[in-house]
């Protein structure tokens, strides 16, 4: 339940802290949904377990962070999950000669009402290792889902002499992706679990292991949270009912309405043609994302698309907010720099287009950047500005993202034969691709992009001539003639980034486990 892959407390420093709080509060205040609009789930609730020796009362804690608010189609991952079980004394080891001191089993017909000790008592036992599997329903409207929330225990828990005994456990935590608009449940439900003891030469006892089977007690609220989801068409509210029923295993998954149980966004495979991209743990200052996305070429009537690539963003401490009432204004700052294979630079792709209007041409796109300087706030390419409205509780963000780039040509073919263009066919100079994404907050709820939280960009940009193509011929003016000149409208995706210094958004090896898809 708790993001495995990491050993240890991540480093913080104080100014560390200082700059990802300022990283989550600069891009939009309210409704983030990076850590900033995060939810805190803190539930306790009973149920009956059965043991061997009987029927036992167990309180259930449960604790996680889930966002406040998505938009449809996006993935909820719960994070820090955990799930504390109580188990009152004699449930574990059967009663005493006089009966359990202070709770008795629930079943006072049950096998636990016997008068001498049974079970891994008899055997010795001292410890006990826990593996817990917590059934939870995801619903929206009258849509229902099943995803389990599997843990265990970290190391093996003394079994005390009297009193109550407490498992901690934690582990994978399936996402969950819902399709469409409208609120979205999610509702502890059965839990079960399977408890190893052992003896405390660390021998096991016989029998090894005992099966635990819980019911949620009746006239409980066992809501564990409610996430705010907004599509096309804005938001809708229908009311979830409550059903002990699940669906069977595969049924109703064809059903669009029905939300997305997957593995745990972490640990989902990575597209087949995403990149490395793998955040620095110990920079206090960097963020890692993926984007893509198309680019127009006006002059050819069509579109070449972005391959997916990784972006590292060192951000800047905002400067204090200015305060015009009712208005704040937030300002932050930072450099972002795109890394294939360790070269600021867009992964190679292949274009096709029309040279002399008619003639088919492919050829190997290269999009190299002019980075800015990431040891300085002083050449930042980013720019973030947020106004909240105090009286409406209302924030808009806009974010400004100019990415200087160099365009080379290579491994081209006219109509299928090879054309030499030689190794410096290229932008005669470097161009800007400017950016911008607009983001709202309204009700909490996050319509369009911030810098922590991804979303679509747009902006246009004009090809430069060319020059230096051609091996014994000038064909400049071929590829000016076909891709330089009149501006293209740019597109890109940008998913939420992986924050490695405070683990947020990240793979258990620290790449971000938002992989966008490109939009038109």
């Amino acid at each position: 339940m708790k993001r495995s892959g990491k050993s240890g407390a991540p480093r913080r420093t104080a100014r560390g802290a200082a700059v990802a709080a300022a990283v989550l509060l600069g891009g939009m205040i309210p409704g983030a949904q990076a850590a900033a609009g995060a939810q805190e789930i803190d539930a306790n609730l009973a149920y009956t377990c059965d043991f061997p020796a009987g029927k036992y009362p167990v309180k259930v804690g449960i604790t996680a962070k889930v966002a406040e608010s998505v938009q449809a189609g996006r993935a909820i991952q719960p994070e820090d999950v955990a799930v504390e079980v109580v188990l009152p004394e004699g449930a574990l080891t059967g009663p005493a000669d006089s009966g359990p001191a202070d709770s008795g089993p629930a079943d006072s017909g049950s096998a636990a009402s016997g008068s001498a000790a049974s079970g891994p008592a008899a055997s010795g036992a001292a410890t006990v290792s826990a593996e817990m599997l917590l059934s939870t329903d995801v619903s929206q409207g009258d849509k229902h889902a099943k995803a389990e929330w599997a843990g265990a225990t970290a190391e093996a828990t003394p079994i005390p002499d009297k009193g109550d005994l407490t498992l901690r456990t934690s582990g994978a935590v399936p996402y969950v992706r819902p399709g469409a608009s409208g609120d979205l449940s999610l509702k502890a439900a059965r839990l079960s679990g399977v408890l190893t003891t052992r003896t405390a030469a660390g021998a096991p006892t016989e029998p090894r292991t005992i099966p635990l089977s819980c019911e949620l007690d009746a006239d409980q609220d066992s809501t564990l949270a409610t996430v705010k989801v907004v599509g096309e068409g804005g938001p809708s509210t229908p009311t979830p009912s409550a059903s002990d029923d699940w669906p069977e295993d595969g049924a109703g998954l064809r059903d669009p309405g029905v939300p997305e149980v997957g593995k745990k966004a972490a640990e989902e495979p990575a597209a087949a043609d995403a990149p490395k991209c793998v955040g620095d743990a110990t920079n206090d200052v960097e963020m890692v994302a993926y984007v893509t996305g198309y680019a127009n070429v006006t002059k050819l009537k069509g579109a070449n698309k972005f391959p997916l690539a990784c972006s590292r963003i060192y951000t800047y401490p905002s400067v204090p907010p200015v305060i015009k009432p009712p208005y704040i204004h937030v300002y932050m700052t930072a450099a972002m720099v795109l890394d294939y294979q360790g070269k600021p630079q867009l992964p190679p792709t292949t274009g096709t287009f029309l040279t002399f209007g008619f003639m088919p041409t492919t050829a190997t796109l290269e999009m190299t950047q002019i980075p800015p300087r990431t040891d300085t706030p002083d050449a930042p390419n980013v720019h973030v500005h947020t106004v909240t409205d105090l009286t409406t509780f209302t924030t808009k963000a806009v974010t400004t993202i100019d990415v200087k780039l160099v365009l080379r040509l290579r491994d081209v073919k006219v109509n299928g034969v090879p054309l030499d263009v030689g190794n410096n066919c290229r932008t005669e100079r470097p161009f800007t691709l400017p950016l911008e994404g607009v983001g709202n907050v309204v009700g909490g709820v996050l319509d369009g992009y911030q810098l922590t939280a991804g979303g679509p960009l747009t902006g246009s940009v004009t090809i430069p001539p060319f020059q230096g193509c051609g091996v014994g011929e000038d064909l400049d003016s071929l590829f000016t003639a076909s891709l330089s000149g009149v501006p293209g409208f740019v597109k890109q995706m940008q998913g939420a980034p992986c924050i490695a210094s405070v683990s947020n958004g990240c793979t258990s090896d620290n790449q971000p486990s938002d992989i966008p898809k490109a939009e038109r």
